[in-house]
């Protein structure tokens, strides 16, 4: 597009900067969109494809690393090399022991970290990547076992393979069938069925996953239990049942929790007296300064064991709309007593 300024020079905007056609902005747009929707059309099929595919080899890799004395041994380079990486963490994190050993690396000294008891698995779209066709000779003269994660089967990684996991494409989404796309989609989509796999032949739990991630939400949820953030009995206000309501007021205050526990003489759960039941009786009543608690409190509150999950705290408080609890073991001895700012400041809420 030609324009003229104020001093009648002649001056150059791309069109795509000067707002004349609507049309010129969008197209652009709409093109993306319809590229980006055969990218996913593409690897989504590669995926597809995958599972049909899925057969006794799968097995044989699984059972093999069930077995395995040593460790899960993922190599790659490139592109398939940070998918390596990623299937590393993910096998670890799932209870498969396992680390990345990038094929470059490996050819320059890291080879030393792979022993003859641990398991090789080698990602390769094409097979033919020289650093793993270096190493992989190596490995298995030790005796070692190698799963070629690989996209042809008659490559020479998958030909020198014990186990061949066929995650090969019909196409990549590169609009050029040249980037590395379809081909680490497919990788990345078998890894986590491998390492699912291994998780339900396990019978790995979410208690196992957690101590895998202690520094997590997951973590403090799944690992924090009521003993670690309850306030200990010498924290609590107590009273016994014959303590006026005076006595309770004064306790209370002390405490900081909007309620006091009635402990009984063999230390047991007598009743609880909270804030809320201080306004109701207020209410009901009117003078409350004869009255014991024993005639107002609460004789049956809800309570958690010390052992039990701090979000199951968390949950019963949300389903009885309560703010405190106390803690008793089997037998109803007090063992102390927790709030809902007590979980808010563990986090776990």
């Amino acid at each position: 597009m030609v324009c003229y300024n104020s001093q009648s020079r002649k001056c150059n905007i791309p069109m795509s900067l000067s707002g004349v056609s609507a049309t010129n902005s969008v197209a652009p747009v709409a093109r993306s969109i319809v590229m980006a929707r055969r990218v996913l059309q593409i690897e989504a099929a590669a995926i597809v494809d995958l599972q049909q595919r899925l057969g006794e080899d799968f097995q044989r890799a699984v059972e093999a690393i069930l077995t395995c004395s040593g460790r899960v041994i993922v190599c790659g380079l490139g592109k398939t090399g940070h998918i390596g990486r990623k299937v590393a963490a993910t096998l670890a994190s799932t209870g498969t022991p396992a680390y990345f050993v990038h094929a470059a690396e490996a050819v320059h000294g890291d080879l030393g970290m792979i022993t003859r008891h641990d398991i090789l698995v080698a990602i390769s779209n094409s097979g033919e990547t020289d650093e793993l066709l270096t190493i992989v000779p190596l490995f298995k003269r030790e005796g070692g076992l190698l799963i070629a994660l690989c996209g042809n089967q008659q490559s020479s990684l998958a030909r020198q393979a014990d186990i061949y996991l066929d995650a090969s494409v019909k196409e990549e989404a590169c609009s050029l069938n040249l980037a590395p796309t379809a081909s680490t989609t497919a990788a990345l989509a078998l890894g986590d069925a491998l390492a699912v796999s291994l998780l339900d032949a396990r019978g790995f739990g979410a208690a196992d996953f957690a101590r895998s991630h202690p520094g997590g939400a997951l973590g403090r949820r799944l690992l924090t239990h009521v003993r670690d953030v309850m306030r200990p009995l010498a924290q609590v206000p107590l009273i016994t049942e014959e303590a006026t309501i005076v006595d309770v007021l004064a306790a209370s205050s002390r405490g900081g929790m909007g309620m006091v526990l009635v402990q009984d003489a063999r230390g047991r759960l007598g009743g609880i007296f909270t804030d809320g039941d201080l306004r109701r009786s207020l209410q009901q009543l009117g003078d409350l300064r004869n009255i014991t608690v024993a005639t107002v409190m609460t004789r049956t509150p809800c309570s958690i064991e010390p052992e039990k999950l701090a979000v199951e705290a968390v949950q019963l408080m949300e389903a009885r709309s309560i703010t405190q609890l106390p803690v008793v073991d089997a037998d109803g001895v007090l063992h102390g007593a927790l709030t809902m700012h007590d979980l808010f400041r563990a986090k776990v809420v």
